[in-house]
Parts: structure tokens; C-alpha cells; sequence
């Protein structure tokens, strides 16, 4: 177990792993994209603090919307808020930002209509957007690092999620477990398109394969 635990650290969670440095080179590709990054004030829609205090770019402003409570201690350039990305508040609503930012989230949103709305708040709230989500057919299901695990009835991923060391958050509980495996819905590039149809639409990939899909907006 400890090896397995090992392994998943090699090459996901540690400083020097492999997921490590693949984030490090979309943070890098991000602020290609929006040269003046530093001059911007951005919303991220499901990020945490925590992430923009160790990414190597610095917006002039970040504004952070989580469901999760923050951190009490902040930058003064970063702002964090508990709400939900798909129905904010009005005084969200109401703030036109430069760019909106947005990783690995719209996933999570749960189903179609809840991540037409999670589009739509990112289309009302600045004319520039990033959003990248997870490739529904990437061989590897990113969340749990199973081989396509994502194709496999739910019955069958959730006896693997209680007993495969390498997902991020284990449990040995079903019903916890269950409840796991079904808040993950991996988007196909057509469904981005539909959502974003404005969007230039860009693939990150490993090994030659789509790893993951980006609906990104710079102008």
C-alpha cells in the first residue's frame, strides 16, 4: 500500500512529479495567452487560494470562488468566497472582471443543465476566459488513475474506488464511495463546443493523445 501511495505521489501530487510539472507548463501556456495577465483583474470559478499562491503568474487581482471556506489569512491581491459558480450572487454577478479562469471544475457541476449555467456565469462575467476540463477519452481517468475507469458501470467503479490506493481521496464506505464515482462527469469536445461556442477550442495532450480540453477566449 505504502508503494502504491508512493507512486501515485511520483507521479501526481509531489513538487516534482509528473502532474506537477504538466500543471506548471499550462500555468506557463496560460499566461502566454494573456500577455497583460499581471495588469488583469481574474475570477477563478472553483479554484482555491491555495493554487494561486504557489503558481509561478501573478494577476494584479484574483478573486476566488469556492464552495469550500477559505482561508482567513489572504494576499491583499487575492479575494476568496464561499459560492456556487453556477448560481452566484448578485454582487458576483454584478462585477465585470477582465478574464475568467477556471481548472478541472466544470466536471463536477452535475449534469447538463447545471454546466450550461456554469458556462453562461463564465460568459457573463468577463469578455476573456480559461477553461480547461479533463478528456472524457483520455486512456487514464485523471480523478481515481485507473485505466478507463470512466467507461465502466458505476456498480463496478465504486468496488474499485473502495479498494484502489491511488484515487486522491480513498474510502473503504460504499455509499461515500458511490457518491464519489457519480459527482465526476469527464466532458467529450463536442460538449466544450456546445457550452463555449465562441471559444477557440485547444487540446493538451500526452503522448500524442488529447489529454485534456481548454475553452480559452483572448479577445
Amino acid at each position: 500500500m505504502s508503494r502504491l501511495n508512493a507512486l501515485r505521489s511520483r507521479f501526481v501530487d509531489a513538487p516534482d512529479s509528473l502532474g506537477a510539472k504538466a500543471r506548471t507548463r499550462r500555468w506557463h501556456w496560460f499566461a502566454q495567452n494573456f500577455p497583460d495577465l499581471s495588469d488583469m483583474s481574474v475570477i477563478d470559478l472553483g479554484g482555491t487560494a491555495g493554487a494561486w499562491m504557489r503558481a509561478p503568474v501573478r494577476p494584479a487581482h484574483v478573486h476566488v470562488v469556492n464552495l469550500e471556506k477559505p482561508p482567513a489569512d489572504l494576499p491583499t491581491w487575492l479575494r476568496a468566497d464561499v459560492a456556487d459558480a453556477c448560481e452566484l450572487p448578485r454582487d458576483i454577478l454584478g462585477t465585470k472582471y477582465d478574464l475568467v479562469f477556471s481548472n478541472a471544475v466544470i466536471e463536477h457541476v452535475g449534469g447538463h443543465l447545471r454546466r450550461q449555467m456554469f458556462a453562461d456565469s463564465v460568459q457573463r462575467l468577463a469578455d476573456l476566459h480559461w477553461v480547461q476540463t479533463p478528456y472524457r477519452y483520455f486512456p487514464v481517468e485523471p480523478h481515481f488513475l485507473f485505466p478507463f475507469f470512466q467507461y465502466m458501470p458505476i456498480a463496478m467503479r465504486t468496488s474499485l474506488l473502495r479498494r484502489w490506493p491511488l484515487v486522491h481521496t480513498p474510502t473503504s464506505d460504499r455509499v461515500a464511495a458511490r457518491n464519489i464515482v457519480m459527482e465526476v462527469e469527464l466532458l467529450s469536445i463536442t460538449e466544450m463546443r456546445h457550452y463555449f461556442p465562441s471559444s477557440t477550442i485547444r487540446f493538451e495532450r500526452l503522448g500524442g493523445l488529447v489529454k485534456s480540453v481548454i475553452a480559452m477566449k483572448t479577445h
